[in-house]
């Protein structure tokens, strides 16, 4: 993953190499050397910045294959900010139902506990008295409490429901998670279509004549974009043949 430092040197880069094309060539005291130089440089940063591209293509591209995503890019649905924007509202609505989870979980649980506290000790004196060692009154009594306890299970176990459904309902962000991760998905796969685009059309003559032969009966990216690669064994060929 490139740091911000890195994408700020790739924009001032790319700026530089725009400057220099539209910028007329002029020698000192009417040298070429200046002129020649300038053109080494010019000549050096785009180098630079075609190797950078490709590093932020492989990178992208292997991150796509061992997520294996492997299906053609079906539309661009936003750009970079956007995504940002969206991971950080996956985020947001991911730790809004954990919360809702873990409160309603630590609210069922003394419900729960309770009915089996008092589950526990009821059946033990219903056993003490099968065996003969009640007397009236703790019989009486065992009765009274029996009868407690049966009347209060509708309204425990009602209130567990609720905090159960509310556990439920809790999950229904991943409906919108999934929508939003999907349109991320999508636009990072045609970034790495739009970068390999933009490799190929700055690739080498030589290289260029040697992937149209290699991809001849194949699908081929070119510049007016009339074929894609579709698949990731062929974006990894590709960027292969191009030295990344």
């Amino acid at each position: 993953m490139t740091t911000k430092k890195e994408s700020d040197d790739d924009l001032e880069l790319l700026f530089e190499s725009i400057l220099a094309k539209n910028t007329p060539e002029k020698s000192v005291d009417g040298s070429e050397i200046v002129a020649c130089n300038m053109v080494g440089k010019e000549i050096a940063d785009q180098d630079r910045m075609i190797n950078q591209l490709g590093k932020i293509t492989r990178t992208l591209h292997d991150t796509l294959r061992e997520l294996g995503l492997n299906k053609q890019i079906e539309r661009v649905t936003s750009s970079i900010p956007d995504a940002r924007d969206r991971l950080n509202y996956v985020a947001t609505l991911t730790q809004q139902a954990a919360e809702r989870v873990l409160n309603a979980t630590e609210a069922a649980q003394p419900l729960v506990q309770n009915l089996e506290i008092e589950a526990l000790h009821l059946d033990a004196q219903w056993q003490k008295m099968f065996a003969g060692e009640l007397s009236s009154d703790a019989f009486k009594s065992l009765i009274m409490r029996n009868k407690v306890f049966l009347q209060n299970i509708p309204n425990k176990t009602t209130m567990a429901n609720g905090y159960l459904m509310e556990i439920m309902m809790a999950q229904d962000f991943q409906d919108l998670t999934g929508q939003v991760i999907k349109k991320i998905i999508d636009l990072t796969q045609n970034m790495e279509k739009q970068l390999l685009a933009l490799l190929l059309e700055q690739a080498p003559v030589d290289v260029k004549a040697e992937l149209d032969a290699c991809l001849l009966n194949g699908p081929v990216i070119n510049s007016n974009g009339r074929n894609v690669v579709t698949s990731q064994d062929e974006v990894d060929d590709l960027l292969g043949s191009l030295g990344f």
